[in-house]
């Protein structure tokens, strides 16, 4: 009996007619919808991008770079680049270990520690920030013998370092626990059967089905490290040239009325962003196409 396409779905790619009868909507309500995005992204991203971008460079290019190469312009970007460098590694340690023990095993207190792996999403990065100097801080828990052994936490590089590490640390653990769940042990039981060790069976077994979400939590790690300003700013104390990490500089330069200077390390932000959408795109893009490729060995392997 033959089948009567709908006018709405004449003249359409057998892909679209599926997507239009899965949706039950119009071609108009797409393209309503796809503009009512493009529209949203227009005002809240390209547009102040723009802005931002414009503004560095409104002086040209001489005051953009004399800007960038003020020592404390310099030191900010440092000071970034050094806690990021720190808080990424040792949160990639913490999230691979913390998705192993919760995709691969059964124990108490699990839902607990999955609930505070969460934690950094739901607390106020100035409250984390607060709650660091109330443990390090000259009058907090551990002040007096910080003080004693001259040791200082607080509005200092470790303060920073601490601060950066909590409300990042919940990134790769995030990414990797699905992946794990998902996967299962029977590859790993496998290996072990065949005589492999445990880091041989982790590096040629576990690691390659993992490492796409692996790098995909570590790049959103390590763009939340550069970026975070509530938490740091707290502990910072606002030291030019010594505690100030790019965002906070960015904001004594505005507050000074110091315009071109603010945008132009602000543009310097912007670019480590799209840097950072651009190779998180680009790894989006290998991962579907080795999956795509892993499905058509598969079945082309079925046909044989």
């Amino acid at each position: 009996m033959a089948t009567t396409l709908p006018l709405s779905t004449r003249g359409l790619l057998p892909a679209q007619r599926v997507a239009t009868a899965a949706t039950g909507e119009s071609a108009v309500v797409r393209w309503v919808l796809i503009g009512v995005a493009v529209l949203f992204l227009a005002l809240f991203i390209f547009l102040p991008l723009a802005i931002v971008f414009s503004q560095a460079f409104a002086k040209g290019i001489g005051p953009y770079w004399a800007s960038l190469r003020q020592p404390d312009a310099l030191s900010a970007i440092r000071l970034t680049l050094l806690a990021a460098g720190i808080a990424v590694p040792l949160n990639l340690v913490f999230g691979v270990a913390a998705a192993w023990a919760i995709g691969k095993f059964e124990f108490f207190g699990k839902s607990l520690l999955i609930t505070l792996i969460d934690l950094p999403f739901s607390v106020s990065p100035v409250v984390s920030g607060l709650i660091y100097v109330l443990l390090f801080g000259l009058q907090g828990v551990l002040g007096p013998w910080l003080a004693r052994h001259n040791l200082q936490i607080i509005f200092a590089v470790p303060g920073i370092v601490l601060a950066t590490i909590f409300v990042t640390f919940p990134f790769v653990a995030r990414e990797l626990i699905p992946l794990l769940q998902a996967q299962g042990q029977e590859e790993e039981e496998a290996a072990l059967a065949l005589g492999a060790s445990g880091w041989q069976t982790f590096f040629r077994v576990s690691l390659p089905n993992i490492k796409w979400g692996l790098l995909y939590g570590v790049i959103l790690c390590n763009a939340r490290a550069m970026g975070e300003f509530g938490a740091v700013s707290v502990v910072s104390g606002h030291i030019r040239g010594r505690t100030n990490t790019m965002p906070l500089h960015v904001e004594i330069l505005y507050n000074e009325y110091q315009f071109s200077a603010a945008f132009a390390v602000a543009s310097l932000l912007a670019l480590l962003a799209l840097a950072t959408l651009l190779v998180k795109t680009l790894v989006e893009w290998r991962a579907r196409r080795q999956l795509a490729e892993s499905a058509r060995w598969d079945g082309e392997e079925q046909i044989a």
